[in-house]
C-alpha cells in the first residue's frame, strides 16, 4: 500500500540513479526535502520538527541519505525511521532508486563526475561496492524505482501520481513498448499484441505510428482486433476495482509489439480512452516514440 499524505520517506538508493530528481519532485510536491545531512543531526531535527506557528499544518519530510552522507549507516538509518515513526505515527516510505551498472556507467561518463566510492579504484568496483553496502537497505524498501529506462519526465509522472498530497484513488500508467528493447521494468500487467497485423510491412505505413489515422484504420481492420479489445476491457474491468480496495495508489499497464511503435501505440491510445472514460486517472506514454530526455 502507498503512503497516505501524512507519511514522510525517505529517498536513498544507488549514486546516479536519480536521487536529486527526486527530491526536487517532492519538494514540488509541498514536502520539506532534506539531502546529505549527517544521521545525528537529522535525529536533532526529527525530534524538535514542529511547524513555524500553531495554525500552521506540518508538511511532510522528503529526507535523503545515500552513501555520502557522513555517519551513513543502514542500521542508524532503520533506527531512524523508527524515531520518525514515534514522532510522527506512521511509518515513513522507503524510496530505494535502482539502476543497472552500465547505465550508471554511461551517466558517469557522460556527465564527467566522479562517483562516490570511485576514488582510488574503477568506476565498475565503485558500483559494485555501493550496491553491496546498499543491499539491506533495498530489502526493506517500501517503494523500489528502476530508473534504467525511466526518463526524469516519466519518474516525475510517477512520483505524482504515488506520493501526491491530494489523494486521486487509483492512477493508471498505459505505456507502449517493443519487446526487442525489453520488457518495462515498471509493468505491473503485460499485453503481447504482436499478433495483429503488422503496418510495418506496409510502405505507406511502415514511418508512421500508431497516433496516425491511417495506421489505425489498418489496425482496425485486423478482423480480428475488435473481439481482442472487448475481451481486454471485460478482463479489466473487473480487476481495477480490486486494485483499488487492496489500496493500491497506481498500476502500469504495458502493450508491446515488435517495434514499438505501430499496433502497440494505437491499443496503448485505446486502452487510455477507455480508462479516462471508466473515470481513473491515466497517463499514457510510447516509450520508443519518446526523446531520452522526456
Amino acid at each position: 500500500m502507498m503512503p497516505t499524505p501524512s507519511h514522510d520517506v525517505v529517498v536513498t538508493g544507488l549514486s546516479g540513479a536519480g536521487k536529486s530528481t527526486t527530491l526536487k519532485t517532492f519538494e514540488d510536491l509541498g514536502y520539506e526535502a532534506v539531502d546529505n545531512v549527517p544521521l545525528f543531526l537529522l535525529r536533532h531535527m526529527i525530534r524538535e520538527d514542529t511547524p513555524p506557528r500553531p495554525d500552521t499544518p506540518r508538511r511532510p519530510l522528503a529526507i535523503g541519505v545515500d552513501i555520502r552522507t557522513r555517519d551513513f549507516d543502514v542500521d542508524a538509518i532503520r533506527s531512524l525511521v523508527r524515531d520518525m515513526e514515534k514522532i510522527g505515527g506512521s511509518r515513513p516510505h522507503i524510496v530505494f532508486l535502482d539502476c543497472d551498472d552500465i547505465v550508471l556507467q554511461r551517466r558517469y561518463t557522460e556527465t564527467r563526475r566522479r562517483h562516490p566510492l570511485a576514488a582510488d579504484r574503477p568506476l565498475t568496483d565503485g558500483i559494485a561496492l555501493e550496491r553491496q553496502i546498499l543491499a539491506p537497505l533495498r530489502d526493506c524498501a517500501n517503494d523500489i524505482i528502476d530508473t534504467s529506462d525511466l526518463p526524469p519526465g516519466t519518474l516525475k509522472t510517477m512520483l505524482f501520481s504515488r506520493y501526491g498530497l491530494v489523494s486521486a484513488g487509483l492512477h493508471v500508467f498505459v505505456t507502449s513498448f517493443s519487446f526487442r528493447r525489453g520488457l518495462p521494468r515498471e509493468a505491473d500487467l503485460v499485453f503481447d499484441v504482436r499478433f495483429l497485423r503488422n503496418p510495418h510491412y506496409d510502405p505507406q505505413l511502415r514511418d508512421l505510428t500508431g497516433r496516425d489515422t491511417a495506421v489505425q484504420a489498418y489496425i482496425t481492420a485486423d478482423p480480428d482486433f475488435p473481439e481482442f479489445m472487448t475481451r481486454l476491457v471485460a478482463l479489466l474491468d473487473p480487476l481495477l476495482p480490486r486494485y483499488v480496495t487492496e489500496g493500491k495508489s497506481y498500476l502500469t499497464l504495458a502493450v508491446g509489439c515488435t517495434g514499438g511503435r505501430h499496433r502497440s501505440v494505437f491499443v496503448a491510445e485505446r486502452l487510455g480512452t477507455w480508462l479516462m472514460t471508466a473515470g481513473y486517472s491515466t497517463s499514457v506514454r510510447h516509450r520508443e516514440l519518446q526523446p531520452p530526455d522526456s
